[in-house]
């Protein structure tokens, strides 16, 4: 009995650790099926994927849950995911080109869109002098903020032309939506870039008209010479190595709303959309979507040649990207690891 006791008690640890292992094991997993992705405009149509995503059960379907919090200017959201509070942002791929110089190491796990997506206007008092960036000289231009991806293309714009920003011309943040809106009807900026469904709202009311369009390729080739991937998840290269079935979860049910995207007009997409979304004007909502969603595209991934125009166009204007063009391993700022594995 004295000799048989040890053993059982062994045996009985044994269990009762092994139990308490299982029981952590599942815990840990539920912990990382529960995350939170902060989006740069959750009510911008060019990050309608992620709220879809949600509103369609996409995300439930995978077994995940995933909390969307909202900045208006992707600058702001990156911000949000070095500090830890999220654990993905639904931005602008640019962000993982420009934190890499900074040591930080951010990778874009489903590439949504391979144009920007968004709109040079200009509002009706200009439009008649202000007819191309060439015509920047001396305004005052609209951008979400400043360091924001919308200051960088505005700046390339304009570069094209011989301009450059401080010197022949000058940038005002103006935000998105309503605040944007304001800035443009009271003269506090002659034109400047912004997305749907504000452009809608803004061509609709005759308050602003359309410059230059980003939300068709052969706009977006026109204005910066070739494709720039935007939109996009991105994370931390440490939680994707160390979440890899969680991202893979991710890119599916993403990939999935892609692919609904590219089946369903606007007005059915808009039907899955909250309905404050729409505002006062369901139809004018219908027709932003309609407008804007041939910027996304249907499998999730990145076109190499894009994320290239993307680096060129930093290296010129980003203080944090240039000079340092070559140094950058652009291969490390996005994968298609997991959009590859998705089943049709």
């Amino acid at each position: 009995m004295n000799l048989r006791t040890p053993v059982t008690l062994v045996i009985a640890a044994a269990t009762v650790l092994s139990l308490a292992a299982c029981r952590d094991s599942r815990t840990d997993s539920a912990a990382s099926d529960h995350l939170r992705i902060m989006v740069g405009g959750i009510d911008k149509v060019i990050y309608l994927p992620a709220k879809l995503a949600d509103q369609l059960g996409y995300f439930k379907e995978q077994g995940l849950t995933v909390d969307l919090a909202t900045q208006q200017a992707g600058v702001n959201a990156e911000n949000s995911l070095i500090s830890g509070d999220v654990q993905g942002v639904v931005g602008f791929y640019d962000h993982t080109i420009d934190l890499q110089t900074k040591g930080k190491c951010l990778t874009s796990v489903v590439q949504l869109a391979n144009i920007p997506g968004e709109v040079e206007m200009v509002s009706p008092a200009q439009a008649g002098t202000i007819k191309s960036a060439a015509d920047f000289k001396g305004r005052k231009l609209g951008v979400t903020d400043l360091g924001s991806s919308t200051d960088f293309l505005t700046q390339y714009l304009a570069q094209q032309h011989g301009l450059k920003a401080g010197t022949d011309f000058s940038e005002v943040k103006a935000g998105a939506g309503s605040t944007f809106v304001a800035s443009l009807e009271n003269g506090q900026i002659d034109a400047g870039m912004t997305t749907d469904p504000t452009v809608a709202q803004l061509t609709a009311t005759g308050k602003g008209k359309v410059l230059l369009d980003m939300r068709t390729e052969a706009g977006t080739k026109a204005a910066l010479g070739g494709l720039y991937p935007a939109s996009s998840l991105y994370m931390s290269c440490d939680y994707v190595n160390a979440h890899k079935p969680v991202v893979q979860k991710l890119a599916n049910a993403l990939v999935k709303t892609l692919q609904f995207i590219s089946t369903h007009s606007g007005a059915e997409i808009a039907a899955k959309m909250p309905a404050d979304y729409a505002g006062s004007d369901k139809s004018l909502y219908e027709k932003a979507i309609g407008d804007t969603k041939s910027m996304f595209n249907a499998d999730g991934r990145m076109p190499a040649d894009g994320a290239a125009n993307v680096l060129t166009v930093l290296s010129q204007f980003s203080p944090n990207v240039k000079g340092k063009k070559d140094s950058v391993r652009l291969t490390e700022t996005y994968t298609t690891e997991f959009v590859d594995q998705v089943k049709p």
